[in-house]
């Protein structure tokens, strides 16, 4: 019998951003999320869905008295294992988004990488692509 936990699955990633419209434009716009049902915390906020899932958790900075982090400080990046390697490229270039696509890589899987409007590094894989 195995008694350790598992650790599962990332559940969703939480972003604090005081520029709140734009970084929902940009994963829905941009990146074909969707802001979807949030619960009724006690302060403003959005969940981003993927396939249905509440992936990012983003936290209105503008009502903290506490400066807007830029980039990924303590968070290194946010990866998603994804599917339509060239749709998301095509989605990218219509939306006017920087990305660097990384067709050939020494595992195999086909990467994109983005920012958000945080200067939040997110990474998409693809496998078997």
């Amino acid at each position: 019998m195995n008694d350790d936990p598992g650790i599962g699955v990332l559940d969703h990633v939480a972003i604090r951003t005081s520029r709140m419209d734009e970084t929902i434009r940009f994963y829905e716009t941009v990146l074909g999320l969707e802001n979807g049902p949030r619960p009724n915390f006690s302060f403003p906020g959005a969940w981003i869905f993927s396939d249905g899932h509440p992936a990012l958790h983003l936290f209105d900075a503008s009502v903290e008295n506490v400066p807007q982090a830029f980039g990924k400080g303590a968070l290194h990046h946010v990866a998603f294992s994804s599917r339509g390697f060239d749709a998301m490229k095509h989605r990218l270039i219509r939306n006017g988004a920087w990305f660097d696509a990384r067709e050939v890589t020494a595992d195999g899987i086909k990467r994109i990488f983005v920012r958000d409007p945080n200067g939040v590094p997110i990474e998409f894989n693809y496998s078997g692509a």
